[in-house]
């Protein structure tokens, strides 16, 4: 039972593994079968895909083959038509090559006619010029028969005769020409100094010792004076100016001869009144302001007046000598307006004169620089100015024009005369000048250097036209005592050495200060 039951199992297994290849192989061939139709399907697709691709492809290969042919044809189009414009232009040569051909041959002939009637005409006139070589060869023979002179003997006579009367028609000529240059030279010359004079409209100067405030009430004129007067003396003391306060309404009279001291005088009294406190201290504060003030305005009135006149380059010290012509006078002209004057007169001469303008200008302008030195000069006014000028760097015509001016160097250049001219027309205008009282404004500052020349003077004012000096000492070096012997020698050495109208009151003002500063 066993053997059978085993032989069972092997015939069951045997079987089963039969049936299992049969089902294997079954599978197999379908699998096959499937991936066959799935093959011929991919393959159909490919082909379908292949022939869209390739027919695309064609259809672009056409497109660009019909660009190409389309870009190929144009360039061959542009190509003849270059070709045709060149052969187009090669036979316009060729036809104005031949016209000039057939022109130079034509001309080559006519030359050839002309220099073949030429070369006839020259025999013909050496033959006639033989002729009349023989002819005039005979006639000067029978010249120097006549004469009894040969031709070489008659010519000398001949040119030295001429010689002679061209000598004296040309001395003749010439003299007429000079003295026709003189006449011009003198008509031009009036004609030029008269159109200057006649382009140069300038206001007569107008010059006084006087200023006048101008104040809203009278009640200012008591803080003015001050208790017991103690502001107007500071005010005076430290300006230099006499303060007069009298009946005239709403006004005070400032007196001074230097104009610079009335308009420090005027300014701080304006502060002064617009600011409303009015003491000693406070005066002489607002004096020191006031005069550095000054000293800006003339430097300011100095660089208007260089840009006025159209001068560059002008050293700044020279700017503010201008500055400061504006107050000082010239035979009571006012300085700053008749150097501006001459300035611009010398322009004009110079234009008409066809020299250099802006140089004139300079030099007219500098001419008189000399008249406001910082300190007193044994000079004149026309040499110091020079050497400023020089020590300034101006050129050498404007230094020699400076100087030269009033006649004390030689005149070197052009603008001399010119600046010499405009100056004397400048200063010679009716009511101009005034020669009393640049005089008289000269006594006064001598009267001050008198005072200046005495040891531990600090500060000296010519005050009442002249009628009062007074002097201001420093309290170190001056005793109570040594004040009344100054104001002894100050008034001996002004009678002996000064002439003066009427009488001169010295005051001698010494003043005690103690000072202490708290920290």
């Amino acid at each position: 039972m066993d053997i059978i039951t085993i032989i069972i199992g092997i015939v069951g297994i045997a079987a089963g593994f039969a049936i299992a290849k049969i089902i294997e192989k079954s599978n197999i061939s379908n699998l096959i079968k499937n991936a066959k139709k799935e093959a011929a399907s991919i393959l159909k697709d490919a082909n379908l895909e292949a022939e869209n691709i390739k027919k695309d492809k064609i259809l672009q290969a056409k497109e660009r083959f019909i660009e190409l042919k389309s870009e190929h044809e144009q360039v061959i189009l542009a190509r003849d038509k270059k070709v045709a414009e060149v052969e187009k232009r090669v036979r316009d040569k060729e036809s104005q090559v031949s016209n000039e051909l057939s022109k130079a041959k034509k001309v080559n002939d006519d030359f050839e006619a002309k220099t073949e009637e030429y070369n006839n005409k020259i025999e013909i006139l050496d033959k006639k010029q033989a002729e009349v070589d023989k002819l005039h060869k005979s006639q000067l023979q029978q010249l120097e028969v006549i004469s009894g002179l040969s031709a070489e003997e008659a010519k000398e006579q001949l040119v030295e005769g001429l010689k002679a009367e061209a000598k004296s028609k040309a001395m003749s000529h010439i003299q007429e020409t000079i003295e026709e240059a003189k006449l011009t030279a003198q008509q031009e010359a009036k004609k030029i100094i008269i159109n200057t004079i006649q382009r140069v409209g300038t206001e007569e100067a107008v010059e006084n010792c006087v200023s006048v405030f101008n104040i809203e009430s009278d009640d200012v004129k008591g803080r003015i004076i001050g208790r017991e007067g103690r502001n107007i003396r500071a005010l005076e003391a430290a300006t230099g100016v006499e303060i007069i306060v009298d009946d005239t309404p709403e006004a005070i009279i400032l007196s001074c001869f230097d104009p610079v001291r009335r308009e420090i005088a005027r300014l701080s009294l304006h502060k002064l009144v617009t600011d409303g406190r009015i003491h000693p201290a406070r005066i002489e504060e607002v004096v020191a302001k006031t005069a550095k003030q000054i000293d800006d305005e003339i430097i300011e009135v100095g660089k208007r007046t260089v840009i006025d006149l159209g001068i560059h380059g002008l050293h700044p010290e020279l700017i503010k000598v201008v500055g400061r012509m504006k107050y000082r006078s010239s035979y009571g002209q006012n300085l700053l307006q008749h150097s501006r004057e001459v300035s611009k007169l010398c322009g004009i001469m110079a234009a008409e004169l066809g020299l250099n303008v802006k140089l004139a200008k300079r030099a007219g302008l500098l001419h008189d620089i000399g008249k406001v030195p910082d300190t007193e000069s044994d000079l004149p006014h026309a040499l110091l100015g020079m050497q400023w000028a020089e020590k300034y760097g101006e050129k050498e015509e404007v230094c020699n024009a400076i100087g030269a001016h009033h006649d004390e160097i030689e005149m070197k250049s052009l603008l001399s005369p010119i600046v010499q001219v405009c100056d004397a027309i400048s200063g010679a205008r009716p009511g101009a000048r005034r020669q009393v009282l640049d005089s008289y404004i000269q006594r006064l500052k001598d009267l001050e250097d008198v005072a200046y020349g005495f040891s531990g003077v600090k500060n000296a004012y010519a005050i009442q036209a002249g009628r009062e000096l007074r002097v201001i000492v420093e309290s170190e070096k001056v005793s109570d005592d040594n004040a009344a012997n100054l104001s002894f020698e100050i008034s001996q050495k002004i009678q002996t050495e000064m002439t003066y109208p009427g009488q001169v009151k010295v005051t001698v003002i010494r003043e005690t200060r103690a000072v202490n500063i708290a920290k």
